[in-house]
């Protein structure tokens, strides 16, 4: 499924860089580019970045 429209980013690709340590939304949006455009897309790649970091055991607090 597409997870950004503006980009063209799908949330295999975007569990696959998470995957690849990207356990930071930052680090992310620098690969990616995931959010850096129209921003709609930054609620759903949050919640799959906490779904994948919660299966390997990362958890961090959101301010």
């Amino acid at each position: 499924m597409y997870v950004c429209l503006c980009k063209g980013i799908t949330d295999s690709q975007l569990r696959a860089a998470i995957a690849d340590g990207g356990s930071e939304f930052k680090r992310l949006k620098k690969e990616l580019a995931v959010g850096s455009q129209c921003g709609k897309c930054v609620p759903v790649a949050m919640a799959i970045l906490a779904e994948e970091n919660a299966k390997a055991g990362l958890y961090y607090e959101v301010a």
